[in-house]
């Protein structure tokens, strides 16, 4: 297994099973998510331009209520508990959602439908913030830049599973049965928690590991944030990465709209976008991704996004079309997943377990729908100063040209806390992380 392992990914032997129980779990959650994306974006497509922001907003107080309540669980539970039962939650509203799709009248369905947008909105942050949370407790800084690239595969490969269902059976089963199936996916994933060996950092110590909550209050989270420089910088990060995120995003609902005029066609058009993502993404994780960090550092690998998103923004201001836009946002999004994903994960291994936890939700699911609505309601204010889609997106260039040196500032402050980090172990540690 070790010489098997050894040809696509340095893992040694203790740490196989957790590397598998991590590629298997990002599979499931990934593959749920993609079946229920493409119809989500359909009903975005569907809707009016005057109405997304709105949609975006409601999304906003979702992630509100909802960041309080996981913020109040995760402080009094240890994560073998809280995990199982956020996705049994997860799973309670899809089985609501799929009897409300199959039940209600037609003339309630675009409610429905908006209320799915924003429940999959929120959801979606929800499932990969657990996720990685989960995984950089587990797993070591150094066990991370070697093992996160192949862990990443595994999502990648269940988006690619979760877009290729939806798109074929979209037309045969409709939107409600494919609930279901995300539903299933999402209660084994739930299940292999339990199978997860303890974190390896705890595994090093003479007292034997403990499950313990995790502790703190429910606002710990942004408290912490506006305290650190450095933590002030990872949410500022995430602020430009959706924002600009978005700005692309209501490019792709305004051009899909114009030249795509049915539900159905909408949904299979981002399918395919959603398969030529992925597929991307996952032969730079398997060849690059391990070996850019290898290289390069986290440096080179999360600044890559915010070059790509300068030049995409650029060329769409010269030349703006459907076709060009695919382009734009499968490069865009490949380099999201397969680089700046994995770099941003590292960023966060530097933390104490609670700013793991409390910090990562707050960022990754607040920070991240306050981005949306900085993107939301500023591409509106633009487009209501008779700045068209061109126009806008000049606009993009100098911001995430900020992102750039942004994203360079935030891989030396990780590197100068990982190198204190390893001096304050005791010495036997240190050995043994650099035998490592």
């Amino acid at each position: 297994m070790k010489h098997f392992f050894g040809k696509i990914v340095d893992v040694k032997p203790d740490e196989i099973r957790a590397l598998w129980l991590g590629f298997v779990f990002h599979f499931l959650i990934l593959t749920g998510y993609y079946i229920m994306r493409p119809i989500r974006d359909s009903i975005a497509a569907s809707n009016r331009l005057e109405t997304l922001p709105w949609m975006f907003t409601a999304t906003l107080v979702g992630m509100l209520i909802a960041n309080a309540v996981f913020a109040a669980i995760v402080a009094r539970m240890s994560r073998r508990k809280f995990i199982p039962i956020a996705y049994a939650f997860f799973i309670f509203n899809l089985a609501l959602f799929y009897v409300l799709m199959r039940s209600c009248p037609p003339a309630q369905q675009v409610w429905i439908g908006r209320a799915l947008y924003v429940w999959v909105s929120v959801f979606n942050l929800f499932n990969t913030a657990i996720f990685w949370a989960f995984m950089t407790d587990l797993f070591t800084v150094e066990q991370g830049k070697r093992l996160y690239g192949f862990i990443a595969v595994g999502g990648s490969l269940g988006a690619i599973l979760g877009a290729y269902i939806t798109k074929h059976y979209v037309r045969d089963i409709g939107p409600a049965n494919l609930l279901a199936i995300s539903a299933i996916m999402f209660a084994v994933a739930g299940f292999l928690v339990r199978f997860f060996p303890s974190g390896f950092a705890e595994q090093k110590k003479i007292v034997p590991p403990r499950e313990e909550p995790i502790g703190g209050s429910i606002w710990s989270g942004i408290t912490h944030i506006a305290h650190s420089p450095y933590l002030m910088g990872l949410a500022a990060s995430i602020l430009l990465y959706t924002t600009t995120s978005t700005w692309a995003y209501f490019q792709q609902t305004d051009l899909a709209r114009e030249a795509l005029k049915s539900s159905d066609e909408r949904t299979v058009f981002l399918a395919n976008l959603e398969i030529w993502v992925n597929s991307i993404t996952v032969i730079i994780q398997i060849f690059l991704t391990g070996r850019l960090l290898k290289w390069f550092g986290v440096g080179f690998t999360l600044v890559s996004l915010p070059f790509l998103s300068m030049v995409g923004f650029a060329a769409m201001g010269v030349v703006p079309s459907l076709g060009l836009l695919a382009v734009f946002q499968v490069a865009r999004r490949a380099a999201a997943y397969a680089l700046m994903r994995p770099s941003r994960e590292i960023l966060f291994t530097v933390l104490r377990r609670e700013d793991k936890y409390k910090v990562k939700s707050v960022t990754d699911t607040l920070g991240y729908r306050i981005g949306d609505q900085l993107g939301a309601w500023s591409y509106g204010g633009l487009h209501a100063l008779s700045l068209g889609l061109q126009s806008i997106s000049f606009v993009a260039v100098p911001v995430v040209a900020g992102w750039c040196g942004l994203s360079l500032w935030l891989a030396r402050k990780q590197r100068a806390l990982a190198d204190a980090q390893r001096e304050a172990l005791p010495p036997t540690d240190v050995l043994a992380s650099e035998a490592a």
